[in-house]
């Protein structure tokens, strides 16, 4: 794992701690919840997704093949 790919982790564990946070101080009377809490939560799980390089792109070994076949 690269640096940047561990500070891509460690901030999407602190935008989860945040959205941990506002949704615990949310208003009592508010039966839906902190919006803002649940987007830091999907910022964060899409950040540490990328960070553990889940979206990285791997080609089959036909398109390695293709690839291969078709420098210039």
């Amino acid at each position: 794992m690269s640096l940047g790919r561990m500070i891509e982790l460690a901030a999407a564990v602190v935008i989860l701690g945040a959205g941990i946070y506002f949704y615990r101080r949310r208003d009592k009377a508010d039966s839906y919840g902190s919006q803002g809490a649940v987007i830091l939560f999907v910022v964060a799980a899409i950040m540490a997704i990328h960070a553990l390089g889940a979206l990285d792109y791997h080609p089959t070994s036909a398109e390695a093949q293709y690839f291969k076949d078709h420098r210039r």
